[in-house]
């Protein structure tokens, strides 16, 4: 994919997965992406309701060995 960020958040458990993401995006342009892999299934819920909530644009979810989530930080 483009450039993107990865967060590694795999055996954290909720809300941690959304506050990685949350503190990570807080130094990136407008526009980056970000790529967050959490194992918990509860980020499914989550990191779309924060996007929402945030003003970013939820890209989707990727199955895998661990889902891994893409969100467009907002400007």
């Amino acid at each position: 994919m483009e450039d993107e960020i990865e967060i590694d958040a795999t055996g954290l458990k909720c809300p941690l997965p959304v506050l990685r993401l949350r503190k990570r995006l807080e130094g990136v342009a407008p526009g980056r992406v970000v790529r967050l892999l959490a194992s918990d299934p509860m980020a499914a819920i989550d990191v779309p309701h924060f996007c929402a909530e945030a003003g970013h644009a939820y890209l989707g979810a990727e199955d895998g060995p661990v889902p891994a989530y893409r969100v467009r930080k907002g400007g």
